[in-house]
């Protein structure tokens, strides 16, 4: 039970995740993305022709850069992307998960792996998201795009924070109460902390006239698409575990009926 086998594990499961991410935002998230680039385009055909209707000249647009196609963003843009964020994250996963064998209570590895899965995703993707939400073209100032993302790295950074430490509250409480009391004391904490600072930080609305049923089909296919990926991690990474714990437990067997001889 290394640090070195939990995270050859972690970087499998994360493949495996970044996969199957990509077979969901194919399905869920790419619609809801092209219903929004259909909104965004039909934002700048109108300016467009608001301008020639005012008799405004066309300023000519110079761009440099290489544009990529949509059919290129929805495969191999797209599942290079869930493959590569899916493989670092399950490996982060495996080696948080190695760090918490044996130190919470009464919990198998592969319990404890999928504790960290589940901790992960609340407090990286739920919590954040629920402030923050996932916000499709045509949707917010470009001015302000700075200023979002970093009110949502800080709100990401508190909750990943409160997590740990609502985590080193249940352990201490563990060994003073029960083990239902400490967890949700520990529970109750991590909420009371980011409900609080979520509620002092700065609320982005800039929606404006987006349509409401393409923007709540885009979170939703976003929290999907991060559900999914969170999901098949902790699965497959506990399952992994697992193996390699009854794998593990029956050598260790041997070895003592070995020396027992």
């Amino acid at each position: 039970m290394t640090a070195r086998n939990f995270l050859i594990r972690g970087l499998l499961a994360g493949l495996f995740a970044g996969l199957i991410t990509f077979v969901v935002a194919n399905v869920f998230g790419e619609p809801a993305v092209d219903a929004a680039i259909a909104v965004e385009e039909a934002g700048a055909a109108d300016a467009a022709h608001d301008h020639a209707d005012d008799g405004a000249a066309a300023q000519p647009h110079d761009d440099d850069g290489t544009e990529v196609s949509r059919a290129t963003q929805k495969t191999f843009g797209l599942g290079t992307a869930t493959i590569a964020v899916g493989t670092a994250l399950g490996g982060l996963v495996g080696l948080v998960s190695a760090a918490t064998v044996g130190r919470i209570r009464r919990l198998t590895p592969a319990q404890s792996t999928g504790l960290v899965a589940l901790a992960g995703f609340v407090s990286v993707a739920l919590v954040p998201f629920l402030k923050y939400p996932a916000t499709p073209p045509a949707v917010g100032n470009e001015d302000t795009i700075g200023s979002r993302t970093g009110l949502y790295f800080l709100y990401l950074l508190i909750s990943v924070v409160a997590a740990a430490l609502a985590v080193a509250l249940g352990r201490y409480l563990s060994d003073r109460l029960r083990i239902v009391e400490a967890v949700t004391l520990a529970v109750a904490a991590y909420l009371v902390v980011v409900v609080g600072i979520g509620h002092l930080l700065p609320t982005v609305n800039e929606i404006g006239e987006f349509p409401g049923d393409t923007l709540w089909y885009f979170r939703r296919a976003s929290l999907i698409t991060l559900a999914t990926l969170w999901a098949a991690i902790g699965v497959v990474l506990s399952a992994l575990v697992g193996r390699l714990h009854e794998r593990e437990t029956a050598a260790a067997r041997r070895r003592d009926l070995a020396a027992n001889l």
